[in-house]
C-alpha cells in the first residue's frame, strides 16, 4: 500500500478545482490512482464504517456510477441525493445544509448548476467537498484525463493536448489548470466568442508560469491540432445551455473533430472526450469508434481517481508540499 506522506503537510480540505491542488500533490494522487487501477481491492476497508454523501442536482452516469463504485470500493456507503431530498429544495441555507452533513459524513460530493455552490458548500462544511460538476469546472474529469495521458502518452510534461470547441466550458477550464500543474502544454481552439473565463485563464496562465507549461488560445482548429500528442472535444451545449443548442451549433460547426481533424494530430495521438458524446456534432463517430480514440479507458480512470481522491481527502489529507 503506498504510504502518505506526512511531513511538512499542507492539509489538502476540498477539491473545488484543479487549482486547488500543487503539482506534488497532483503526482501523489495520480500515483496513488495508478496503483489503485491495478489493486484496486487493497483498501477495501480503508473508509469502513464511513457514508460519502453524493448531492446530484444534475443527472449523470460516469459521474454518479464512479463515485459510488470509488466509495464502495474503500469500504464506505455511498449515499444519493438529489436537490429534491435534501430540505435546500425547501429554502435551506447551503451553509446550515453543510453543516448539518458534516455531522453524518466522512466527505460531501456535489454535482451542481453554480460553482459558487460548490464553494459555499466547501466554505462551511468540517468534511472534503468534492466538485463533480459545475459551470465552471469539471476537476474530477481532469484527474481521470491527465491519468490517462500519462498511461498512453508516458506523462502529461512536455506533451501537448489540443481542446476544440467550447472554450469557455468546465471541461476545457479544468484542463487548463490540469496543464499548468503538470507541465502539459494546453492549446484551446474556440471561436472568439466562446472564449475561457478571463480569470480562469490568467490564473492557469500564472501557474503555469511555474511548470513551464504553455497555455495557448486560438481560433483554427486546425492549428490547435497540427503536431498535438492529444485531441479533446466536449458537447457544445451543456445541460442548462438547452435554449442554446441551435446558436451553439451553428457557432461551433467547424470545430467538429473529424477524421481528417485528427489526420493532422501526431500518427500516435490519442483522442479524448469526457462524455456523454453527441455523434455528428462535436465528434464525428468514425473518430470515436476509431483506433487513436481512449474514451472508454478515460471514462474507467474516473474509478481509480476518485477513489485516490476520497482516500486522500478523508484519510491522508496531509501531504507533503515539496
Amino acid at each position: 500500500m503506498k504510504t502518505m506522506r506526512t511531513a511538512a503537510a499542507t492539509r489538502l480540505r476540498s477539491f473545488t478545482r484543479v487549482a486547488d491542488l500543487t503539482p506534488p500533490v497532483l503526482v501523489d494522487l495520480l500515483d496513488l490512482a495508478e496503483t489503485m487501477r491495478h489493486e484496486p481491492t487493497r483498501w477495501e476497508t480503508a473508509l469502513h464504517g464511513e457514508t460519502i454523501a453524493c448531492i446530484f442536482e444534475k443527472p449523470s452516469t460516469r459521474t454518479r456510477v464512479s463515485f459510488a463504485a470509488a466509495a464502495a470500493r474503500l469500504g464506505a456507503t455511498p449515499l444519493a441525493l438529489s436537490a429534491q431530498e435534501l430540505q435546500l429544495g425547501r429554502g435551506e441555507t447551503i451553509a446550515d445544509t453543510a453543516r448539518s452533513l458534516s455531522g453524518y459524513v466522512a466527505a460531501i460530493v456535489i454535482r451542481t448548476f453554480s460553482h459558487e455552490t460548490v464553494e459555499e458548500l466547501a466554505r462551511w462544511a468540517t468534511v472534503p467537498v468534492i466538485n463533480a460538476l459545475s459551470d465552471r469546472h469539471h476537476p474530477c474529469q481532469a484527474l481521470a484525463d491527465l491519468l490517462t495521458i500519462r498511461e498512453l502518452c508516458g506523462g502529461p510534461a512536455g506533451r501537448r493536448l489540443a481542446f476544440v470547441g467550447d472554450g469557455g466550458d468546465n471541461v476545457a477550464h479544468s484542463l487548463l489548470e490540469a496543464g499548468a500543474l503538470s507541465g502539459l502544454d494546453i492549446t484551446i481552439a474556440c471561436p472568439p466568442a466562446y472564449a475561457p473565463n478571463p480569470a480562469v485563464l490568467d490564473e492557469a496562465l500564472a501557474l503555469a508560469a511555474e511548470t513551464g507549461a504553455a497555455l495557448h488560445v486560438v481560433h483554427d482548429p486546425r492549428a490547435a491540432v497540427t503536431g498535438a500528442d492529444a485531441v479533446y472535444a466536449d458537447v457544445w451545449a451543456s445541460m442548462g445551455e438547452e435554449t442554446e443548442a441551435n446558436a451553439r451549433r451553428a457557432a461551433l460547426s467547424s470545430y467538429q473533430v473529424t477524421d481528417e481533424l485528427m489526420a493532422l494530430a501526431k500518427p500516435q495521438a490519442i483522442f479524448l472526450h469526457c462524455l456523454p458524446a453527441k455523434r455528428g456534432e462535436e465528434v464525428a463517430s468514425s473518430v470515436l469508434d476509431g483506433p487513436q480514440s481512449v474514451v472508454w479507458r478515460q471514462s474507467a480512470n474516473r474509478l481509480p481517481t476518485e477513489q485516490a481522491l476520497l482516500l486522500t481527502l478523508t484519510r491522508g489529507a496531509e501531504l507533503e508540499r515539496r
